[in-house]
């Protein structure tokens, strides 16, 4: 099978997330199996115009504010050099709109939509021209065969006016055999971890006022804060405001092997985002033996398994969620039991299995194409 595969960066971009990692995962696994996988994302400075990267050919074009418009002009430039049997076309945030001029099977990817919280995130002018592009990928992709993530996102698919009949769910997952699986001895002093992007809508200056009442019952708790992203400086502001620039670590940048390290010594780890359409997070702390406590709201609340690999708290709710903290970091046989309860959650989601059932997913949509 020859795949082509649309997606505004890849997984090396400076700015990659959760839906490079999906993307690399599944689709690096498929190229593996013996199908020619090319993808198509924007340039960065210092990337190569063209490389292989895990039997994934990629190439770069245009710029990551402009390459929904690259898409296309490539699109002309190279659809008799390249014929696919499938496109394989990432809708994150402004849609490609490839049904309109790609007449061949395509299948769109679906992580959540960001809807109203894009303002709040990229402000008025830059919110409005993004919440345009989403309202148009209802009826553009309406016909359009749909994969998507959690049932929270597949449900928000149909609010928006897609086709039921035509959303697939395969879930994100972990790879086992790359975390160790078990409980790991726990920091010393009580410790708390958010690792992601650091992001408006990742609403971490929630945790860090949270853990300002923690602190106040727990003087010895310690936060981590893992990952970089342009939220940085204000989460750095607030900390020293809030005076517990002594108890909140910014460590930036981490490798994997850190942060596994971090993850498992750990007492507990926090996901505070608006929206997700998933929560690869959750699961690899889970995968670390250490719980979660997680915002409530769609994608997050699918990869939790509430009161077994962790807890939910109102989105917003900062004394909830500091009463979520202290209760689980006070709480040790309770914890214990959530450790091992999320060991047992993260068993259940692996890349291998989502791969199998992406590959199925693509000859359907290709079966479906040559009876239209």
């Amino acid at each position: 099978m020859k795949l082509l595969i649309f997606n505004w960066q890849d997984r090396t971009h400076p700015q990659a997330g959760g839906a490079e990692v999906h993307l690399h995962e599944i689709f690096g696994r498929i190229a593996r199996m013996g199908h020619e996988v090319m993808l198509v994302c924007c340039r960065y400075r210092g990337a190569p115009v063209s490389e292989v990267i895990d039997n994934i050919n990629i190439v770069r074009v245009g710029s990551r504010l402009t390459f929904n418009y690259s898409v296309p002009l490539w699109w002309l430039q190279h659809r008799q050099k390249y014929s696919p049997d499938i496109v394989i076309d990432d809708i994150n945030k402004i849609p490609f709109l490839t049904p309109l001029y790609i007449k061949r099977p395509i299948l769109g990817i679906v992580h959540h939509f960001f809807g109203q919280s894009i303002y709040s995130e990229a402000g008025k002018l830059a919110g409005s021209y993004v919440h345009f592009f989403e309202n148009k990928i209802a009826s553009v992709y309406r016909n359009t065969n749909i994969c998507t993530v959690s049932q929270s996102s597949r449900d928000e698919c149909i609010e928006r006016g897609l086709l039921s009949s035509r959303i697939s769910v395969i879930y994100n997952a972990i790879t086992p055999e790359a975390f160790p699986m078990v409980v790991s001895e726990k920091a010393v002093k009580p410790t708390v971890v958010y690792f992601g992007r650091l992001k408006k809508y990742k609403s971490v200056d929630h945790l860090i006022r949270a853990f300002d009442s923690v602190r106040k019952e727990l003087p010895d708790a310690v936060l981590e804060i893992l990952g970089t992203g342009d939220e940085l400086q204000e989460l750095r502001n607030l900390a020293i405001q809030l005076n517990l620039d002594d108890a909140v670590m910014f460590h930036g940048y981490v490798s994997d092997e850190e942060k596994i390290r971090y993850l498992s010594r750990a007492h507990v780890v926090v996901n505070t985002s608006v929206k997700e359409g998933w929560g690869i997070t959750n699961i690899e702390a889970n995968a670390c033996g250490t719980p979660v406590i997680s915002a409530n709201v769609p994608g997050l609340r699918d990869s939790v398994s509430s009161g077994t690999s962790g807890i939910l708290y109102e989105y917003g709710n900062i004394p909830q969620l500091g009463s979520a903290l202290l209760h689980i970091l006070k709480h040790a046989d309770e914890r214990r039991a959530l450790s091992q309860g999320a060991v047992e959650w993260a068993k259940r989601f692996s890349w291998e299995t989502s791969a199998n059932e992406m590959l199925e997913l693509c000859q359907r949509t290709i079966n479906e194409y040559k009876t239209r």
